[in-house]
């Protein structure tokens, strides 16, 4: 398994994969997500393979099949008033394939991810995990990550 930026080419596999992360956050909150829709629809990801400032990974396997991939994208304190002058990578997604889970495919991703944004300079990593995706939840907390923040809602 290696650890590469993704491609056009990629696009079909990415797709199939935001189908089952939509669909493990449709399970949990069915009023915010729709069973088997995509977060990016193909146009869209065309869009975000080409953009530097947003880069996609992917764990491929020795055919070359995506096993899982990651979204990032880098994310300016520079300038803020109310913030340090700091470069954040945020993960705005990580997928592995459900059939592929358990081979420490999201660690190889996860590590790749630190190690670019450390080589990128940025001051940290961020990223979300909606409540009650504790399988999530708890491999974050395995890499050693720590709540910065919490968000809170009301339903009406």
């Amino acid at each position: 398994m290696q650890v590469r930026r993704a491609n056009i080419e990629d696009s079909d596999r990415i797709i199939e994969l935001l189908v089952q992360v939509n669909n493990v956050h449709s399970e949990k909150r069915p009023d915010l997500f729709i069973k088997d829709k995509t977060k990016y629809n193909k146009d869209e990801l065309a869009e975000i393979i080409k953009d530097d400032n947003k880069p996609i990974f992917v764990a491929v396997d020795d055919s070359d099949r995506v096993m899982g991939y990651m979204f990032g994208k880098f994310e300016s304190h520079i300038e803020d008033n109310n913030y340090p002058d700091i470069i954040t990578f945020y993960i705005d997604d990580l997928c592995v394939d459900e059939v592929a889970r358990g081979q420490h495919i999201g660690r190889l991703l996860y590590d790749y991810t630190i190690d670019f944004a450390r080589a990128k300079g940025c001051y940290n990593v961020t990223l979300n995990v909606w409540a009650g995706n504790d399988n999530a939840i708890r491999f974050y907390e395995k890499c050693g990550l720590k709540t910065q923040k919490t968000g809170l809602e009301l339903i009406l």
